[in-house]
């Protein structure tokens, strides 16, 4: 069976090879399947936008016919690795490392086929560093790592020079660890290939060092023909021409799980992408065949406001992430924004939209009679006084529900409810208030 030919060089293209530890690899991959494997921290019980460039990558080599392999860290998870990082992680306990690693474990399903022809599996590297006794570790690990080596790796150095209190022995040991779990997939798993961010080079070149020195004294020093080929593959860090970080709001992370983002959500956050970032992101992330990016490309020089290329991103990403129906709701809710169709929202969807807005309390049974408008106008602070609100009506912006109502005498009145509860105030073209009628 053979690989993808030039599947390294589309990866290239799309800018998503930034290291490689042979020139070789290239050839390697359009020769034969590989086996890979690519790590992910249990650190919550979801993962943010920041994840997506390994699981979509991943997701690119086993359509390709190679064999993944995603390690989630249940032991590394508990040590921290300092890579990328200015402080020194939490530690967690085993309860809140299991807990992720379930919720980690159902999103990486989404990605990655786990059944039928070619299958990926998710692996846990506590199932072989639970029972591994220190001593078993230094001798059999260690000894093959020099001090001066291991602070030569840019992350431990980074980490001793810009941090005040530098580095704890518990950091600096994860290399040793996440080179071991290179080493142990090799030996059962027959993995070949690591990959991971640029900011993770230092452990994966460690990885494959590990795995020539134990050949060696598995094999004897007289073996080094026989020696093992394996490779490590590194991707550039997902960031921002601005240089803030990918996958950050004023809110927080943009998370891979409805529950805690939106599908309309993770929509609008693709949607705001800026001119500069958009065709990079399309290259990366999508699907899309870098011709028809091109064509895409082409198409916002001539016409820049239309923002083709950020509809297509959010659209794409999406779908991928949270599948049709849910896309398809994030389009409807976008167009319900400053429409009449607000009032065909369901609950969830409405609270997405306006998640951002301020929003007021009021008890239904109030309804009974209807709320003169103005009155509630001025009691959610949308106007600062029933005089104001009698001014914004009479000028035209005052909306209910994105009605716009020129009566002075109009009442809030049941038949008005959003999803039973629910009705949408604004002011002017942006300034929005959500009203929520409890029981």
């Amino acid at each position: 069976m053979h690989g993808t030919p030039g599947f390294l060089s589309d990866l290239e293209a799309r800018g998503l090879v930034k290291q490689t530890t042979s020139p070789e690899l290239g050839a390697t991959l359009d020769a034969h399947p590989l086996t890979l494997y690519c790590g992910f921290d249990p650190t919550s019980d979801s993962l943010h936008v920041g994840s997506l460039l390994p699981l979509l990558t991943l997701k690119r080599f086993q359509d390709a016919g190679h064999r993944v392999v995603a390690v989630v860290g249940g032991a590394t998870g508990m040590i921290g690795d300092p890579s990328g990082k200015s402080q020194e992680r939490n530690l967690l306990d085993e309860t809140a490392i299991a807990r992720n690693l379930a919720g980690i474990r159902k999103v990486i399903e989404r990605f990655l086929k786990l059944d039928g022809a070619n299958p990926a599996i998710v692996v846990n590297n506590g199932d072989w560093f639970r029972d591994m006794s220190y001593i078993r570790f230094l001798r059999d690990v260690g000894k093959h790592f020099t001090v001066n080596h291991m602070l030569a790796k840019e992350s431990v150095r980074a980490r001793l020079e810009d941090r005040e209190h530098g580095i704890s022995y518990t950091e600096f040991s994860y290399m040793l660890l996440q080179a071991y779990d290179f080493y142990h997939l090799h030996q059962a798993e027959g993995c070949r290939l690591q990959v991971g961010g640029s900011d993770q080079w230092g452990n994966i070149t460690a990885g494959v060092e590990l795995i020539r020195r134990m050949h060696f004294v598995e094999h004897g020093a007289s073996a080094e023909e026989a020696a093992p080929e394996v490779f490590g593959l590194t991707w550039p860090l997902l960031t921002k021409s601005d240089g803030t970080k990918f996958g950050k709001t004023e809110a927080g992370a943009v998370w891979l799980t409805a529950d805690r983002t939106s599908a309309y959500q993770f929509h609008q956050y693709f949607l705001q992408t800026t001119d500069t970032d958009v065709i990079s992101l399309l290259k990366q992330l999508s699907f899309l065949p870098l011709s028809e990016i091109t064509t895409i490309e082409e198409q916002m020089k001539l016409a820049p406001e239309k923002r083709e290329a950020q509809h297509r991103l959010a659209d794409e990403l999406t779908r991928l992430v949270h599948g049709e129906a849910e896309w398809a709701r994030a389009l409807k809710a976008s167009k319900a924004l400053f429409s009449e169709d607000v009032r065909g929202l369901d609950e969830a969807t409405l609270l997405s939209v306006f998640s951002g807005a301020p929003s007021t309390r009021v008890a239904q049974a109030r309804l009974q009679d209807g709320i003169p408008l103005i009155d509630l106008l001025a009691e959610s602070g949308l106007c600062a006084s029933k005089g104001a609100a009698r001014k914004e009506i009479q000028g035209g912006g005052v909306y209910l529900n994105n009605e716009r109502i020129t009566d002075l005498l109009a009442r809030v009145e049941n038949s008005h409810l959003i999803a039973g509860r629910f009705v949408v105030l604004r002011r002017g073209k942006k300034t929005h208030q959500l009203v929520d009628f409890h029981a």
